[in-house]
Order: C-alpha cells, then sequence, then structure tokens
C-alpha cells in the first residue's frame, strides 16, 4: 500500500464508521498513549520487564495504532506524508551523509 492509498484509507474509514475526526489536540494524547503502549510491549519484550499474567506481545498491532492515529493527525492538518517523508530524506542525507560513517561508536 502507498502513503498516500493509507491517508486515503483512513480518511474513508474515519467518514464511514468514525463520524468525524478528533481534534488535533485529542488525537496528539491519543497518540502519545498509543507510542506507550508500544514501548510497554517494547520493554517486555526486549528489555528487561517480563509480560504480566494475560498480557499479549502484540507488537505489531501497537505499531499499526501509532501509525493510524499519526495518518489521521496528518490527514486533519493538511500534511501530505509522501511529500513530507521525501523532504525528510532529503534533510537527513544532506545533514547526515558521512555523519553515522564518521562516528566511532557505531
Amino acid at each position: 500500500m502507498e502513503i498516500k492509498e493509507l491517508q486515503e484509507r483512513v480518511d474513508a474509514w474515519i467518514k464511514e464508521y468514525g463520524v468525524r475526526y478528533f481534534s488535533e489536540l485529542t488525537n496528539m494524547a491519543v497518540l502519545t498513549e498509543e507510542v506507550g503502549e508500544l514501548a510497554r510491549v517494547v520493554a517486555r519484550k526486549y528489555g528487561d520487564q517480563s509480560f504480566k499474567a494475560g498480557e499479549a506481545c502484540n507488537l505489531a498491532d501497537e505499531m499499526a495504532d501509532v501509525l493510524w492515529v499519526l495518518v489521521c493527525l496528518a490527514n486533519q492538518t493538511g500534511v501530505d506524508l509522501t511529500a513530507a517523508l521525501e523532504a525528510n530524506f532529503a534533510k537527513k542525507t544532506a545533514r547526515d551523509k558521512m555523519r553515522h560513517w564518521n562516528n566511532p561508536k557505531l
């Protein structure tokens, strides 16, 4: 699926099933909540914590939740994520072209 299609599909879903987007502020809070849920799973799967009884290792689902809310925020604020990512690649390439190769820690 292309990013543009993802943005269109989320928008169509919201209009059909979600009634409307939550406010931008609410979606920012929801995004923070979803990132926290992702962090919890990562901490248990790759970190020093263990899963509690009944907890599932739903890493993919938590990542999808983060992406979903991020796409909602992009849609409602008029951000074309394809264009934004292309610009971000260009920025990172110009800034970091040799930075990591010259990092003795890597």
